[in-house]
């Protein structure tokens, strides 16, 4: 299917401020960038460079006074995800070195504080992709997805005992307890045809059988119309921006996910 995906944030700054942010989506097998657009108001110099996941990132210095970010993507990408039952489970062993990184634990997936209850959720399940998806079942029917969740970048442990939490925190919880089994898992950050309200959103991909998977517990069914931008192995490696300084927000800022009707 083809999307025109993007957003557009203002900031008031008060201060020369550095910037990087994380907002331009990349070719790769599961989607195609057709045609794209990057502009700031006013335009300052930027440099992109590629961060050790792959993510595309713009380094800026933003300046006093409004400053207006604006991205538009039209891509192709599948209206479904790949789904695969029974896909067996891949020992550490045989795993590929650069997957190795995405079972340890990291700031916000603890996933050394789950052994125990990873394995009580998935007793009796076969291991491999048949667990992933019962902790993603586990996930749907114990945490809470609310979009307006008052709590703010939780971790694993903190979204467990808060039973809710947006999107990025249930991925949290969902890495951790992949890892936890010995399963690699990491986050993806994008746009998702559909969602409501809509935004940026959060997922968890683990490697199961020799290949990435998605999962996504805040949908009631495995479903497509995804748009990738940033890998990582939780929301510190993933954050659309990152400023430096005193703290600045944006004062606006818009998300669309548009279905074309036909290529562009």
């Amino acid at each position: 299917m083809w999307l025109k995906i993007g957003c557009e944030m203002t900031f008031d700054v008060e201060v020369p401020t550095p910037f990087i942010f994380m907002l331009r989506p990349r070719n790769g097998a599961q989607q195609w960038v057709a045609r794209e657009s990057y502009t700031l108001n006013p335009h300052v110099p930027v440099y992109e460079y590629t961060d050790v996941a792959g993510n595309l990132c713009q380094r800026l210095v933003a300046l006093p006074g409004e400053f207006t970010l604006k991205v538009s993507a039209d891509i192709l990408t599948s209206e479904s995800i790949d789904l695969a039952p029974g896909a067996p489970f891949e020992a550490v062993p045989y795993l590929p070195d650069e997957v190795l990184t995405y079972l340890l634990p990291s700031r916000y997936c603890e996933s050394d504080r789950f052994i125990d209850l990873s394995q009580e959720i998935v007793l009796g399940i076969n291991p491999g992709y048949d667990q992933v998806a019962r902790l993603t079942q586990w996930l749907r029917e114990t945490i809470r997805f609310n979009p307006n969740s008052p709590h703010f970048q939780m971790s694993a442990v903190e979204v467990f005992q808060a039973g809710e939490g947006v999107c990025r925190e249930i991925a949290h919880l969902g890495i951790a307890l992949c890892r936890s089994l010995c399963i690699p898992a990491r986050m993806v950050v994008g746009y998702l045809h559909g969602l409501e309200p809509m935004d940026f959103h959060a997922w968890f991909e683990a490697f199961i059988d020799g290949r990435w998977y998605t999962f996504d517990a805040t949908q009631p069914f495995p479903s497509g119309g995804r748009v990738v931008v940033a890998y990582g192995h939780d929301a510190a490696d993933v954050a659309i921006f990152n400023q430096f300084g005193p703290p600045l927000y944006p004062r606006q800022m818009t998300v669309w996910v548009e279905p074309l009707p036909e290529p562009p």
